[in-house]
């Protein structure tokens, strides 16, 4: 993920600076180093409508220039960009500005006079940098796109499975990790003679007429194990004293971190007798 030498010589480079002595001698130095998309500007003033029309990976930035010096141009940087991140080497002959520069948000810095060597590395590194954290945000960005399209993939899967299981079962459920049902879907209410349907959910397995105690603790047991089971069979007498027997399934559900975070589960009646 380095990025080439094309692409480091291919690198958008402005640079600012009032004297245009100084701005010759960068220029004829880039361009005789291979680069190739290398621009300057006097008046400093210009420069947050360059970059934001250019996008620059690198600015030679002169700290000390009539009107707005280079100080005031990091601080209209920041405010347009909307970023604390600015691809800024900032030029200057005072020892005593460097940390201050390096505190409003450049990245490095070139003594003046100029040592041509020394630009040289210090530019060659800064883009590496750069270009490096481009590269990266591209393949982060791409990640996201990929987990996106994967989570709408797996909830039309899991729409599309709810509605065949609601089919194939008198009535679906799903609990979260406390044993608190948060969906029931079916007639599940007609099923118990229930006058309101959202009783289950309120109440759980615990709703009128009488579950078989043994049964019903050997459920809640599977659940509290966060075991799966299927076609477990629980009884109930209704309140007229008629019984009804159900044949009930269910797996437990894990979060995108393997976290257990509640049960799903079919019920279906298969006998009803007096």
């Amino acid at each position: 993920m380095i990025p080439s030498e094309t692409e480091l010589l291919s690198a958008k480079i402005l640079i600012v600076d009032d004297q245009p002595a100084h701005v010759l001698l960068l220029e004829r130095l880039l361009l005789e180093t291979g680069y190739v998309n290398v621009s300057s500007v006097l008046d400093a003033q210009n420069v947050c409508a360059l970059h934001g029309a250019n996008c620059y990976d690198l600015i030679l930035l002169d700290l000390h220039m009539p009107g707005l010096d280079g100080f005031g141009v990091m601080e209209a940087l920041k405010v347009a960009t909307g970023e604390a991140y600015l691809p800024v080497i900032v030029l200057t002959a005072q020892p005593g500005h460097k940390l201050k520069a390096l505190e409003a948000g450049a990245r490095d810095f070139i003594n003046k006079p100029f040592d041509l060597v020394e630009v040289k590395i210090r530019i060659h590194h800064m883009l590496e940098v750069r270009l490096l954290h481009r590269l990266l945000e591209e393949h982060n960005k791409g990640l996201e796109r990929i987990i996106q399209e994967r989570t709408a993939q797996l909830r039309e899967s899991e729409a599309r499975y709810r509605c065949l299981t609601e089919l194939a079962a008198d009535w679906y459920w799903e609990q979260n990790d406390s044993g608190e049902f948060t969906k029931v879907c079916g007639p599940v209410a007609e099923l118990l003679g229930l006058s309101d349907p959202v009783s289950i959910a309120e109440q759980g397995w615990d709703t009128g007429g009488t579950w078989d105690s043994v049964e019903r603790r050997a459920l809640q047991d599977n659940i509290a194990a966060r075991r799966p089971f299927l076609d477990f069979v629980l009884n109930r007498l209704r309140e007229d004293g008629s019984r009804q027997r159900f044949r009930i399934s269910g797996q437990p559900i894990f979060d995108n971190t393997c976290q257990f975070s509640g049960y799903r589960g079919l019920a279906a009646e298969i006998l009803s007798e007096n």
